[in-house]
């Protein structure tokens, strides 16, 4: 395994329609959830969990995301419905990153929220780790109640984003990061 800073200091997205087969092995897909799972959760909420799309699913899930985007959009194409339903087939794998925040008149909602985000970088964080390429997306049916509905979300839950995984020949382009002095400023009473 790479050294940590390395680890941290190369991980790069990379666009789902760019990452190839084979998808992740179970025993592989369980360490990555198992380390998304080892994040901060004031309380020991578990505020957060995971739905896996693999296999010939993804395009039943891409048939709920098409039948959303056909019900908002009623003239939409064929193309368009075509590409809906190919959302999560873009890549071998795909995780949602569920949000599913625990009443708590101690732990605020956003400190939740918060956890279940840090869950989806640590999942990015150990596929790179194990070799893999992938993705943090939250794109429109992130967002959509017929879609979190379709996926069995609960009305109280919301999806952080969908994490796509695979594998990419080479090294993924950086993109333009912020020089410190923009961003980080000192405290001086």
């Amino acid at each position: 395994m790479p050294d940590a800073l390395a680890l941290l200091k190369t991980r790069r997205s990379v666009k789902p329609d760019q990452l190839q087969g084979p998808p992740p092995s179970a025993a592989d897909l369980d360490t990555m959830l198992t380390i998304a799972a080892r994040v901060p959760d004031h309380g020991k909420l578990v505020p957060w969990r995971f739905i896996v799309f693999e296999g010939d699913h993804r395009e039943e899930a891409g048939a709920a995301i098409a039948s959303a985007y056909a019900a908002k959009y009623p003239d939409a194409s064929g193309d368009q419905i075509y590409f809906e339903t190919n959302r999560l087939a873009r890549a071998p794998l795909v995780v949602g990153v569920v949000w599913s925040p625990v009443e708590s008149a101690k732990i605020p909602a956003v400190e939740q929220q918060l956890s279940a985000a840090a869950a989806a970088q640590n999942l990015l964080l150990a596929a790179h780790a194990l070799g893999y390429a992938a993705c943090w997306l939250t794109e429109w049916y992130a967002y959509d109640a017929q879609v979190a509905r379709a996926f069995g979300l609960d009305d109280h839950e919301k999806f952080i984003g969908f994490v796509h995984i695979g594998r990419f020949d080479g090294t993924p382009e950086d993109r333009p990061r912020p020089a410190l002095k923009d961003i980080v400023t000192r405290f001086e009473a």
